[in-house]
């Protein structure tokens, strides 16, 4: 009769034939799966940046409702307006320079240089995000603007939602998700970090727009929001789609048992 030895746990892990490259081992649940790409969203960021996108997805809900069908500044918009008139020619031609930006030249060209960032640095779900988050944020404002009808200079010239506003700060928070991820931030970190980008962009393109005369201010506030509310339901969507795809493609690769 053979002897049969027993092989301590520990031992037993490291005899254990590693997952084929691609794959990943889910160490809770005991089974491979194919999620070998980084997560677009950090899931340390996920319940704060739900609760964001549910706040800032109310305020483009409500300033839309104020001011349908309106042609008119608000009290705020007079406001900040009186402010920001008489701009020098050399902060004009800063504001010009925002404003190409999100004209569709720059855009092209952002997107291009973003696109490409994230491949490089070997984060194809941040690259799909880059051009779905640009893009639903945009088409967002655009589907906005035909619903509430608020104009400016004109019949012709819908304003609400800012969908330069939009682009930008869509642009900022899938860098700064790609930022907290790549840095492996915390929860605090990273939040300071997705907010600080999306502060900064909206500002810059909302300055410029207002500068120029192109948007009011709660055009700009709504464009901001709307990207708020887009990009964190975008980078979901992405990340459960890819890990889906991958799951299959694990499992179909994988001899059948018998």
């Amino acid at each position: 009769m053979r002897r049969c030895r027993m092989v301590p746990d520990g031992v037993r892990a490291h005899l254990r034939p590693a997952p084929e490259r691609g794959v990943r081992l889910d160490r809770h649940h005991g089974r491979v799966t194919g999620r070998s790409a980084p997560e677009v969203l950090p899931p340390s960021l996920r319940v704060w940046l739900g609760l964001i996108a549910v706040v800032a997805a109310s305020v483009v809900v409500v300033l839309g409702g104020r001011y349908a069908d309106d042609s008119e500044p608000g009290a705020m918009d007079a406001r900040i307006w009186a402010a920001v008139d008489g701009a020098g020619p050399l902060w004009r031609d800063v504001a010009l320079a925002t404003d190409f930006l999100g004209e569709p030249v720059g855009a092209a060209t952002l997107v291009l240089a973003a696109v490409t960032g994230c491949l490089l640095l070997r984060r194809p779900r941040a690259a799909v995000l880059v051009v779905a988050g640009a893009g639903v944020s945009v088409g967002t404002a655009t589907l906005l603007k035909q619903v509430v009808g608020r104009t400016i200079h004109g019949d012709g010239n819908l304003s609400y939602p800012s969908g330069h506003t939009a682009f930008l700060t869509a642009l900022a928070l899938v860098a700064a998700l790609l930022a907290t991820g790549r840095l492996r931030l915390g929860r605090t970190a990273g939040a300071l970090l997705v907010l600080a980008a999306a502060l900064a962009a909206g500002a810059a393109m909302g300055w410029a727009q207002v500068a120029l005369g192109a948007h009011y201010p709660t055009d700009v506030l709504g464009g901001w929001c709307t990207a708020l509310a887009v990009v964190p339901a975008t980078a979901w969507l992405v990340d459960r789609t890819a890990d889906r795809t991958a799951d299959r493609m694990a499992g179909a690769g994988r001899p059948e048992r018998r």
